[in-house]
Parts: structure tokens; sequence; C-alpha cells
């Protein structure tokens, strides 16, 4: 039986990876992981459990417990569980009980799919070093701020655009210098910058990392 292409999509909040890898999902016909969800899903159940996300028993024994209907719950993309996600995702023991899940996802994906792609944050680096197509989605801090602003505008939430663009530096530094998988690229994952780019385009890009990733050396293209 032919192995399944596993697409892996990394890189920091509002870069637009969420956006590019549901695009290429649907594009392949591939199954679709948001791992960032997982970890949300944990701090939401931790929150609205009344734990502390700084409790490191606590979030493991909610990743162990986790409530999968909780990765379709609209109070994921809130910035008070985005913060604490990130604060979970430095917790080796969480990272662990949950990449069991991911991994088994992109071997074996769902309804029998050709393909997986999975975006997050250490998904060519630890989760699918094999993976034949890596990408490492990214933008400047203040083109993310602007964006995640808008997100919360169309929401309908109060924002300030100054104190988003400080809660991402935060968020970014956590991330980077974790460390349990900290976030960066994998020596082999092609860098995409969004920070000028419409998904239209940035699509497009990454259409064209794929191709020429997996056509075989002397095929037509």
């Amino acid at each position: 039986m032919k192995r399944p292409v596993i697409i892996a999509i990394d890189g920091p909040g509002a870069s637009g990876k969420g956006t590019l890898a549901r695009r290429l999902a649907a594009h392949f016909g591939y199954a679709y992981l948001d791992t960032g969800a997982m970890y949300r899903a944990v701090a939401l159940q931790l929150l609205r459990g009344g734990a502390d996300p700084s409790d490191p028993a606590a979030a493991l024994d909610a990743a162990l417990n986790l409530d999968t209907a909780l990765l379709n719950d609209p109070e994921l993309r809130t910035d008070p569980v985005g913060d604490a996600a990130s604060r979970i995702a430095a917790y080796e023991d969480v990272r662990q009980a949950l990449m069991v899940f991911q991994r088994g996802f992109a071997t074996n994906p769902p309804e029998n799919a050709a393909g997986a792609v999975l975006d997050g944050r250490d998904i060519g680096t630890v989760i699918c070093p094999e993976a034949p197509v890596k990408l490492f989605v990214t933008a400047s801090q203040a083109a993310r701020a602007h964006r995640r602003y808008l997100e919360l505008a169309a929401r309908g939430e109060a924002a300030d655009e100054a104190a988003v663009l400080a809660e991402l530096q935060v968020r970014d530094t956590r991330d980077q210098t974790r460390s349990a998988a900290p976030l960066r690229p994998a020596p082999d994952a092609h860098r995409l910058d969004t920070t000028n780019m419409a998904i239209d385009d940035a699509f497009a890009a990454a259409l064209a990392v794929i191709a020429a990733k997996l056509t075989p050396p002397g095929s037509p293209v």
C-alpha cells in the first residue's frame, strides 16, 4: 500500500499557516490537522475546570483526558486560551501525550486519505521529520499583529493593536526559547514569508514548492 504524503507546515501565530494548510488539504483531498488546536483544547479544558495552566500536572491530566469535542469550540481562538496554550505547549509530558495522536494521524490519515497536512510549531522538526514537504510560514510581527487584530475585530471583540503586538511578542519568545520542541524551521524546510502576500499568492507559492518536492528527478513537470 502506498504511503500517505505528509505535508508539514510550521510557523508562528497569525503567519497564515492555518489558512494555507486548510486550503492545501482541500486542494489535494488530504486530511487536515491543526495541532495547535489540540493545545488550545487542553488549555480550554483546564480553564473551564478552574485549573491553573501553569500547573504541569494539571496540564498533563487534561491532555491525557482531552475531550476532542473541544477541538471545534469557538472559544479556542480567544487570546486567553491562546496564551494558556502557549504555556502548556512548553511541558514535555503534554507534548508527548499529544504526539502519539498527531503521528498516527499523519501516517494513517482518517478516511483512507492519500495524504495529510499538519500545521503547528514542531511538525517538521519533531512530529514528522520524515515528511517529504516541509514549509515554514512566517511574517513580520507587525503584519501578524495586524492580522490578529482584524480577526478579533471581525468577531466583535474589543482589541488594541499595540497590545496584540505585545502579546504576540511574548508568545513568540516563549515558543522559540522553550526547551521542549522550540519553534524553528527544520533544516530542509522551505521558508515562506507571507508579510506582503495575499492568501492566493501564498497558496500558489506553496503549490510550486510541493510540486518541486514531490516530482521525481527527470520527470516532466
